[in-house]
């Protein structure tokens, strides 16, 4: 060991070069970390595009990949620093750009009349799912977020509430898989029935608009009906991303006033919220009009906010263990899926 002296005081120079050095290999193993999930993310883009996957898309695929790397080599201890990070800081990001898929200019001017119809979307999932799962004795957490997820517009909506209601990370991935592969299925089964339902195209896009989980989810629907279904569809769609906003803050006193808040915690304010609302001005009334962009740029910020997405995703998908989770997950999938056919069946008698 080697000492030197300064003034009076001895100054051990190899003890700076260890903390030195350990800093660095922290830093290394949290860079590691997050080039690890865009690894498995990368990954997961690659899965969707081959046929059959596509239908799934890039979240999923990697949420997948995750969980059965999780079961067969275990969770990558070392690099935990840079996992979480995009399990959690990523994870808001993603909502906060997220923000620009949001026209509000064109809800308000043109969706009104459809914001009632979303309105009333989600509080029957949310509580229909919510009532079946207690009915179930399903986790209520999970069916919760499920219910979000149902009502509102599938992952993004369930990784916006997770933190206001104080989810375990490994429900948070669960609730995504399971919203991804229900909303796939129920997606492919309205394109297969579209030709024998007494429905416009424009009904029909509407139908899918307000009955369906992502926008992935209803632009897969809705796009064999044409340009006016398609973008019926996705207008009443984007009333309902709207509407996650408003639900955030009520579940955030729902919270506090019942509470639920684990170990004396306080619930931390949703900053990403005022994000998600600031890019949606900003992609409403600043991109295109003040500041001319090409649509390949707004299709370059889509891509890039759903692998953002998808990079998070893995992070909670490293979180999954499935041995523990063989009774947890199939009660809430039951809840949900008998809430997505009984508002499937309900929303097409109202249109």
């Amino acid at each position: 060991m080697t000492t030197h002296i300064k003034g009076n005081v001895p100054v051990d120079r190899s003890a700076g070069a260890a903390k030195a050095s350990s800093r660095f290999s922290s830093r290394s193993l949290w860079i590691g970390g997050v080039a690890f999930t865009f690894l498995i993310a990368l990954l997961g883009y690659g899965l969707s595009r081959i046929p059959g996957f596509d239908h799934v898309g890039p979240l999923a695929c990697a949420i997948v990949i995750a969980v059965v790397y999780r079961q067969f080599w275990g969770y990558p201890e070392a690099m935990r620093s840079g996992i979480q990070f995009s399990a959690k800081r990523l994870l808001r990001l993603a909502i906060i750009l997220y923000g620009l898929k949001l026209n509000i200019d064109v809800v308000l001017h043109q969706g009104l009349g459809l914001l009632v119809y979303d309105a009333g979307v989600i509080v029957f999932a949310i509580l229909l799912t919510v009532l079946l799962a207690k009915w179930l004795k399903a986790e209520p957490s999970l069916s919760l977020m499920l219910g979000v997820g149902t009502g509102v517009c599938g992952a993004a909506a369930i990784a916006a509430v997770s933190p206001i209601i104080q989810a375990k990370e490994e429900d948070t991935a669960i609730g995504v898989g399971i919203i991804a592969l229900v909303g796939t299925v129920f997606s492919i089964l309205y394109t297969v029935l579209r030709p024998y339902l007494p429905l416009t195209p424009v009904e029909y896009g509407i139908w899918s608009g307000i009955s369906l989980h992502e926008i992935a989810h209803v632009a897969l629907a809705a796009a064999p009906a044409g340009q006016d279904g398609l973008a019926m569809g996705l207008l009443a769609k984007l009333g309902r991303v709207l509407l996650l906003v408003p639900l955030c803050f009520i579940l955030m006193y729902w919270m506090k006033r019942t509470g639920k808040v684990q170990g004396g915690a306080k619930i931390e304010f949703p900053w990403f919220l005022i994000g998600f609302l600031v890019m949606s001005v900003f992609g409403s009334y600043v991109l295109g009009s003040l500041i001319p962009v090409s649509e390949g740029f707004q299709a370059g910020v889509s891509n890039v906010t759903t692998f953002v997405l998808t990079m998070a995703m893995v992070g909670l998908g490293l979180n999954v263990n499935l041995r523990a989770l063989r009774t947890k997950a199939a009660r809430p999938l039951i809840a949900m899926s008998i809430t997505s056919v009984l508002l499937s069946v309900l929303s097409f008698l109202l249109i």
